[in-house]
């Protein structure tokens, strides 16, 4: 088990990878009440083509199996885990993304039991005809329900139009008529070629001891037998570097219209260093221009454009990457125009060393304080740790930028095509 010590901000991170693969990464934090553990594979609903283990070629599944399987884990021939996880005191809960699968619960008693029950019932799939068309009706209707939600449609109209083939553009669940055609065997060929250890990690962060955490892991994995790892092979469609549509409109019974401009990041041949220094550019430039007190936040809410509902979000994975900015505002077409103008600025902006120095210690602050939340510190390990960052190693990256290195990115981030309007 190797041990690292950061110093700077008082953690001890404790990594092993097991003799069947998996990476299992704790966190202590003695002086809590509260434990979390997640289990996250490195599979979500982008990765619709791939080579099955055990197969030669490559096969498409319908969309939303990434979803669909996780409703499925939880249900087995005789029990339903989540009533399990209440008998031991804990909550449990999963999510899909577009890029991972992940199992999770907190609890402040019966940790271990908890554990082993997290482990077990997801390295124990059960499908039948019966359940799988059962759960249909039940996801259809969850589709139905985001249909309605005019943030989610929001969202996902965004997606679709700043992305032409990549899946991104898919909602996470499917459509109805996707997962209809699904079926126990697609299930049993994702799950066997995506779950298996070696594309897994599980973290646990919380009141417990390390050592006797790892044993008690490395003691349940041993229990199991898996076949041997091949690579994984997954193929993503080419994606072109402009937008799929410059104006996109949708038509919802909404009291406030809904704007939002979408920015399409560039992850073009990004090595390690590029990624990281890219993620750490894309979120410290948007929050220092658009979070409250940011100038050009004032800019909009001086000119009645924007109300409380305003908001910007960044994501930057291996394959793709996106900004978005939005909320409400009584005059959508002035909104629209006023945030391109003003994004078409920083290109002529030359931040100075004070700037950049503001926004590095609020980018660490922001850092340090996501700390106190053990389901966002093990979110974000787990999500970095998955494109290869060591999360912790964040903070001395962001202490190491440049005002050449902002500069250099603000001059060269927007241009006239990444952006549109939903």
């Amino acid at each position: 088990m190797h041990k690292k010590d950061y110093d700077y901000i008082k953690e001890t991170v404790y990594t092993e990878q097991l003799d069947n693969g998996l990476t299992v990464i704790l966190l202590p934090k003695q002086g809590l009440s509260k434990t979390y553990a997640i289990f996250s594979t490195n599979y979500g609903s982008i990765d619709r083509t791939f080579t099955p283990i055990g197969q030669d070629e490559m096969i498409t599944v319908p969309d939303g199996v990434a979803h669909f399987l996780e409703h499925k884990l939880f249900e087995k021939k005789d029990y339903d885990v989540f009533a399990d996880f209440s008998k031991q005191g804990a909550s449990a809960n999963a999510f899909t993304s577009f890029t991972k699968t992940a199992y999770l619960f907190s609890a402040t008693n019966h940790v271990e039991k908890n554990v082993e029950t997290l482990l077990d019932f997801v390295q124990d799939p059960y499908f039948s005809d019966q359940s799988v068309e059962k759960e249909k009706g039940i996801i259809g209707q969850e589709i139905t329900m985001y249909d309605d939600q005019s943030d989610w449609q929001s969202f996902m109209g965004t997606l679709k139009a700043l992305f032409h083939e990549f899946p991104v553009n898919i909602d996470i669940a499917g459509t109805v008529t996707s997962i209809d055609t699904i079926t126990k065997e697609i299930l049993y060929t994702c799950y066997n070629t995506f779950y298996h250890p070696e594309n897994m990690t599980f973290f646990v962060t919380g009141n417990f001891e390390p050592e006797k955490m790892m044993v008690l892991i490395k003691q349940n994995q041993a229990k199991k037998s898996f076949e041997k790892m091949t690579e994984i092979k997954r193929e993503y469609p080419k994606e072109a570097l402009e937008v799929a549509h410059q104006h996109y409109t949708m038509h919802m019974p909404v009291s406030t219209p809904k704007c939002t401009i979408g920015i399409k990041e560039s992850v073009t041949s990004l090595e390690k260093d590029a990624f990281v220094q890219r993620d750490i550019f894309q979120d410290m430039i948007l929050t220092y221009f658009f979070s409250k007190g940011g100038p050009f936040y004032e800019e909009l809410y001086d000119e009645h454009l924007i109300d409380a509902s305003f908001f910007f979000e960044t994501n930057l994975e291996k394959t793709f990457g996106y900004s978005i900015i939005g909320g409400n505002s009584q005059k959508p077409d002035e909104f629209i125009r006023r945030v391109k103008e003003l994004l078409m600025s920083t290109r002529s902006k030359v931040l100075t060393d004070n700037e950049v120095e503001q926004m590095k210690r609020k980018k660490i602050g922001q850092l340090i304080r996501s700390l106190n939340s053990l389901e966002s510190t093990a979110n974000k390990f787990i999500h970095y740790h998955t494109v290869g960052v060591d999360y912790f190693s964040l903070i001395p990256t962001i202490q190491s930028v440049t005002t050449e290195d902002a500069n250099r990115f603000l001059q060269d981030w927007i241009k006239q095509n990444v952006w549109l309007q939903a």
